[in-house]
């Protein structure tokens, strides 16, 4: 029998960003810098739909047309100058939730100072999902506390000697975000063009296996990655903005229809009831990963013979 692919001894926190990391959406330094009005820019997209089919166009995803209407404001002139190097440079505008990116940082040292989790290599990893701009999260402050980064890639042009974004490169809607899960329960991530997504895999070759993994997110956007986990064994948490009534009730609803296992505001400081639950829940699939190890050992690992005193 040969050796599983991987030792299964990774703990991965997947978080949604928009909203769940940050107050807002992560577009807002751009229209500051541009003078667009937020609330103008995403009224237009949401009639875009209603606009295509008038051109006959019967079938859209919803959640990237922005994308499309952030490349038309670049053609025409709006979004000036736009290319991937600015989108970064906006990305280290974004402020973040009380508590980030510091949490992230204590709950790896978490993980790593504990001497039984280090005697079987256990590992956290953090990694983002999100229907936003990857270059934005990767030009934020907390990029350098990820280990992968899943967004919308926008690919570039020359023009008029400029290099401005021109065309879509990489997509995630709500549905595709459960792609992103898949590789990272796969390793994909870690091994590109060795594994592909689409492989056909056991579920103990994973290198990530879906109860190993926690995803944190704010509202019904993130239903099919939060089925995914559920349906798997692993452990869905979804946030909300202090203050936000509104907010609240969408993920008492999560809540009400299973979808996620619980919810807190999405405040990520010492003591807070985010950062317990989370914290919590971290040490939980730890220490049931050294209790299977403990457990595997006890099976395979025969006693020595002993001498027999007759």
């Amino acid at each position: 029998m040969s050796a599983p692919l991987f030792s299964q001894n990774i703990i991965a926190l997947v978080w949604d960003f928009d909203k769940t990391l940050i107050p807002g959406y992560m577009q807002e330094p751009l229209f500051r810098h541009y003078g667009v009005d937020a609330a103008a820019f995403w009224a237009e997209v949401n009639e875009l739909p209603a606009e295509y089919l008038r051109r006959g166009v019967e079938l859209t995803v919803s959640e990237i047309l922005y994308l499309n209407h952030i490349l038309d404001y670049t053609r025409r002139g709006i979004f000036a100058g736009l290319n991937n190097a600015r989108l970064r440079a906006f990305g280290a505008e974004l402020e973040f939730y009380p508590g980030l990116p510091d949490f992230f940082t204590e709950l790896k040292q978490t993980v790593a100072a504990e001497e039984r989790y280090a005697g079987y290599d256990i590992t956290l990893e953090h990694y983002v999902v999100s229907t936003g701009l990857r270059q934005m999260i990767l030009g934020s402050a907390i990029a350098g506390h990820l280990d992968g980064v899943w967004g919308c890639e926008l690919l570039e042009d020359e023009h008029e000697g400029q290099r401005l974004v021109s065309q879509l490169g990489y997509v995630l809607d709500n549905t595709t975000k459960t792609r992103a899960v898949f590789e990272i329960n796969k390793g994909v991530n870690k091994h590109p063009g060795a594994i592909d997504v689409n492989a056909q895999m056991a579920d103990s070759d994973r290198r990530v296996p879906f109860r190993n993994m926690i995803y944190v997110a704010d509202g019904p956007s993130d239903v099919p990655v939060f089925s995914v986990l559920n349906r798997n064994g692993g452990v869905t948490y979804a946030v909300y903005r202090r203050g936000s009534a509104a907010q609240m009730k969408q993920v008492n609803q999560l809540l009400r229809d299973r979808r996620v296992q619980a919810f807190g505001e999405a405040d990520y400081t010492p003591g807070s009831q985010t950062s317990m639950w989370l914290s919590h829940a971290v040490t939980e699939v730890a220490e049931r990963i050294v209790q299977e190890r403990q457990r595997a050992m006890q099976e395979k690992v025969s006693k020595p013979p002993r001498h027999l005193n007759e």
